[in-house]
């Protein structure tokens, strides 16, 4: 009996709690601003329309992207992210999301300072932003997002970087650097990394043409070298051979076909990294060069994202991790889109590029950019295989032989390598 009473108490008193809690709750005194409901008068959407028709190089300006890109993007999406008009009012557009979206990506505004160009609240744009990049990235991503299936399509990628910058059987210039985030709620430590801020790392292996052919995104700043490319379903398949590289009598004087990275990852049969820089020897400098020459690629496309999308200039005040996530990858998706369609997303100025007649190295527009990502830490090099460093020995003999570049030793002597 006196449980059954002590029962009841605590009923009553959990009902009272919810009835002051009702009663005391902040009474809404209109549903919505009339500012924000008029939008089609004071939001952005009338300006967009304005620079479409007058200032075409604005409106790109504005959404990183001309008119008819934006139309074309806005085709792909609009099945995913309209909604329904209701009785009590017009739902928010699918041009008005992307918009919205795409403005942010553009200039990491806060959403309390883009409800004053966009017109929607807040509140809509907490999960208007997340919904959209993530429906950007989902049609995107099969077409210009996706890593080499055959081994005809790494034979092009390889091919791609023998011409463009003399290294052979090559599928990729890796790279992983810290995007700064406001941290989750009740997340501690997790993402705080050694440079003293809360990131997530992004890790990206490019091709010669500037573009994403494999990303990585979400594993926490604490994971902040490069024993983190271990934990990707990339090295996952490598290691078990599922990603179909040519065999070596496949490749150009039988070598192992590589990848490209810097002293933040740990050298490997298939992937090359530099010689530390203590006591080098000419043929040594010469490998580094070349390597450093053809990874520069990964550096530019990087600087350049963040140069496109001042998004990464800011913390991302996003709560949800996976939701921070898409942001990421719908910047990614978005780089490699543009790249392809259009040639004023990236003109040759924008990224370092070489002098025909001197090979010295001309800084692209990306480097006047006032902030650049942050890099991974080196990693220390451990249980190093005598099979991965007779790989890079015999890299290093090619590029030192029958593989040298004219230039080379005269960019070395100037102190450029």
């Amino acid at each position: 009996m006196y449980k059954i009473k002590q029962h009841k108490l605590k009923v009553a008193l959990c009902m009272a709690v919810q009835i002051n809690f009702i009663n005391n709750k902040r009474k809404r005194s209109i549903w919505v601003k009339k500012w924000m409901e008029d939008r089609n008068k004071y939001g952005h959407m009338p300006l967009l329309k304005e620079l479409r028709q007058d200032y075409p190089s604005d409106f790109k300006n504005y959404l990183r992207m001309d008119f008819d890109t934006f139309n074309i993007l806005l085709e792909l999406i609009s099945p995913i992210i309209s909604k329904q008009n209701t009785k009590m009012r017009e739902s928010i557009s699918a041009e008005e999301r992307l918009a919205a979206t795409l403005r942010y990506l553009a200039t990491g505004r806060s959403y309390e300072d883009l409800k004053f160009s966009t017109g929607i609240s807040p509140s809509s744009l907490c999960y208007i932003i997340p919904e959209t990049c993530k429906a950007i990235y989902q049609v995107l991503k099969e077409t210009y997002l996706k890593l080499p299936k055959t081994k005809d399509d790494w034979c092009q990628v390889a091919s791609d970087f023998k011409n463009q910058w003399q290294f052979i059987n090559c599928g990729g210039a890796l790279d992983g650097k810290h995007i700064r985030i406001v941290p989750p709620p009740h997340s501690g430590a997790q993402y705080y990394n050694y440079k003293n801020f809360y990131s997530i790392v992004l890790l990206a292996l490019v091709n010669a043409n500037y573009e994403f052919i494999y990303i990585d995104v979400g594993k926490n700043g604490r994971h902040s070298d490069g024993g983190i490319l271990e934990y990707t379903e990339f090295y996952d398949k490598l290691t078990k051979g599922q990603l179909h590289l040519p065999n070596n009598d496949e490749t150009e004087k039988h070598l192992n076909y590589v990848f490209l990275g810097d002293e933040a990852f740990s050298l490997h049969e298939n992937f090359l990294k530099p010689y530390p820089q203590r006591d080098l020897s000419l043929e040594n400098r010469v490998f580094n060069y070349r390597l450093s020459r053809a990874r520069n690629v990964v550096e530019n496309t990087f600087g350049l994202l963040a140069a496109r999308f001042r998004v990464l200039h800011t913390a991302i005040h996003i709560t949800d991790p996976q939701n921070i996530t898409y942001v990421v990858l719908a910047i990614c998706a978005l780089h490699n889109f543009l790249i392809r369609r259009t040639t004023s997303y990236a003109p040759l100025r924008s990224f370092d590029h070489e002098d025909l007649a001197t090979h010295e190295l001309q800084m692209g527009e990306w480097r006047n950019s006032s902030t650049e990502l942050t890099s991974l830490r080196t990693s220390t090099q451990k249980n190093v295989t005598i099979n991965a460093k007779s790989n890079r020995e015999k890299y290093k003999q090619y590029f030192n032989l029958e593989g040298k570049v004219p230039w080379q030793l005269d960019m070395i002597k100037k102190g450029k390598a």
